[in-house]
């Protein structure tokens, strides 16, 4: 074994210890700050950065088993902070920086992080919280271009701590690829969000799927601006890039109208979606180079089958579909095979999946139920932090059980229909949002959509009036009733909504989901923002 093997295989710190051996100035990641400059890390510096972190946290007393909250958007201190728990032990708890009061008091409290690490622009939403937890440690803020957050000297500076001296290797290092590694927590949708808890070991499947499902190579540039506290950044840009040393960009923050600029100025050749976000990329104004770009694959989880082929003409890339969750189970549909509209097969021989009823027997093809899955030769294991009935009944007889009703057609492909509890039932028919969303999603005013339900008027159990949440397009507003003639022109009747409710902006959850239950709470049927369909017909 060369003195450059990872001491260690699939373990992070030890492959990007060996990694800064052998090639210690590769650039393998750019931090693009839109306005700001960019900042491009070499394996040396991350190295370098991740073990000044390290000697912070044991200082602070934090060491293997512990954990440290970790808050921020797509910046170099996140990785610096992987490694640091990677080689301490420490499991980081990854937050959505859109967290803030009453819910990042509860990650807080319920993942027992012992610290946190967090950007400036942060500040107010941790000084809320903070004097409730006594036993809670600021173990640095990051000060970062263009947030103009005065530096205090209330907290450690993380710019000071990374300026600092070098730091060794730490003297407890951990090298156990079963220890606990990071927490990230559920979007929580339906109830409290429940901290998943994530091995060392769960990083190595995502270097596989890289090389053998999108099959990268060190001709690729990846990019992504989704949250590294996400699970889809981690595991399809971030740990395949460092692991396997093909460069990769990230923004701050997903932007649907710099994208293809992005992608041109770094020459990115795939980037990673969630499907809400495509509607949005879709409805940006068309422009004539659209299609001049590097981009040749999109990663995408979620592609509304409306607007699939007219995405990947318009755009000239090619669409890989994929599913999955922090959980575990996995699909996917490569470009150009089976049926536009499916998010793939389980990969054959690895992973068992299958749709079923309430008492567990096999639904027929076309049937909706509720997928679950297993990986073939393995215990179907779930852990959330502290919470054991949970983690039992998710792995109920083996098999992990997603929440996601779907079906499958006569050939095996898998389609998925709504979350469990969240179909709309409009009439008897069961209606998707998405494609109610395409019909509008072109219209010239409109920039941003949500389609959800609200309980029928008409009182029937279980069925819901339709309202479309719309943002105006910069310097547009919104016309009533050209929107909804368009929904008229472009939908049966069943589908239209009943009310339009004009937003500012869409409410998201950290994966990019529209948060309806927000615009739900705010909707007010004789609201100055709210127009009905009967007005306009």
């Amino acid at each position: 074994m060369s003195h450059h093997e990872p001491k260690v295989p699939g373990h992070f710190a030890c492959e990007l210890d060996a990694k800064a051996e052998e090639m210690p100035d590769f650039e393998v990641t750019t931090f693009e700050n839109g306005k700001f400059p960019d900042e491009v890390l070499t394996y040396k510096d991350i190295v370098a950065a991740g073990r000044k972190l390290a000697r912070q946290l044991a200082r602070a007393g934090i060491g293997k088993g512990d954990r440290f909250a970790l808050q921020m958007r797509n910046h170099p201190e996140f990785l610096y902070a992987f490694y640091a728990a990677s080689v301490t032990g420490a499991a980081a708890v990854v937050i959505d920086p859109r967290t803030r009061g009453s819910r990042l008091e509860y990650m807080l409290r319920d993942s027992g992080a012992k610290g946190i690490l967090f950007t400036s622009e942060l500040m107010e939403g941790v000084d809320e919280v903070i004097p409730g937890m006594p036993d809670l440690k600021v173990l640095g803020v990051a000060y970062k271009e263009g947030m103009d957050i005065p530096v205090t000297d209330k907290y450690p500076s993380l710019n000071e701590i990374l300026a600092g001296p070098e730091a060794p290797p730490p003297d407890e290092r951990n090298d156990d690829l079963n220890a606990p590694f990071e927490v990230i927590y559920t979007s929580g949708t339906t109830g409290d969000p429940k901290g998943v808890v994530l091995k060392g070991s769960r990083m190595v499947p995502f270097t596989l799927i890289a090389q053998m499902i999108w099959q990268y190579t060190q001709e690729d540039k990846l990019y992504t601006g989704l949250s590294l506290t996400h699970g889809n950044a981690q595991g399809v840009t971030m740990m395949p890039s460092l692991m396997l040393a093909i460069p990769s960009v990230f923004s701050r923050r997903f932007t649907k109208s710099r994208i293809w600029d992005i992608c041109r100025k770094h020459g990115c050749t795939t980037f990673s979606l969630l499907g809400g976000m495509m509607m949005g990329i879709y409805s940006e104004p068309e422009r004539p180079d659209d299609g001049d770009n590097p981009v040749k694959m999109v990663l995408s989880a979620g592609t509304p089958k409306a607007i699939w082929e007219a995405f990947e003409k318009r755009f000239n890339v090619r669409i890989h579909e994929w599913y999955g969750a922090v959980e575990g189970g996995f699909a996917h549909k490569p470009v150009g095979v089976g049926p536009v509209g499916s998010f793939g097969k389980p990969p054959e021989g690895l992973i068992e999946m299958k749709v079923v009823r309430e008492d567990d027997t096999e639904c027929a093809p076309y049937e909706v139920g509720e997928l679950i899955s297993r990986t073939v030769g393995q215990e179907t294991e779930v852990e959330y932090l502290g919470k054991k009935k949970a983690s039992e009944e998710k792995t109920r007889g083996g098999w992990l059980r997603s929440g996601d009703m779907c079906h499958r057609d006569e050939e095996g492909w898998f389609y998925f229909d709504y979350r469990k509890g969240g179909g709309l039932r409009r009439a008897g028919d069961f209606i998707m949002p998405e494609h109610v969303e395409a019909v509008i999603a072109t219209h010239p005013d409109v920039t941003d959509v949500c389609v959800y339900g609200i309980p029928a008027a008409s009182g029937a159990p279980g069925e819901v009036d339709l309202v479309a949440a719309v943002v105006p397009a910069p310097g547009r507003s919104i016309d009533p009733k050209s929107v909804f003639e368009q929904f008229l022109a472009g939908l049966e009747k069943n589908a239209v909504p009943s009310y339009l409710q004009v937003v500012d902006a869409i409410p998201k959850t950290i994966s990019e989901k529209n948060l309806d239950r927000v615009l739900r709470e705010e909707l007010r049927a004789d609201g100055e923002n709210v127009f009905k369909l009967e007005d306009y017909v």
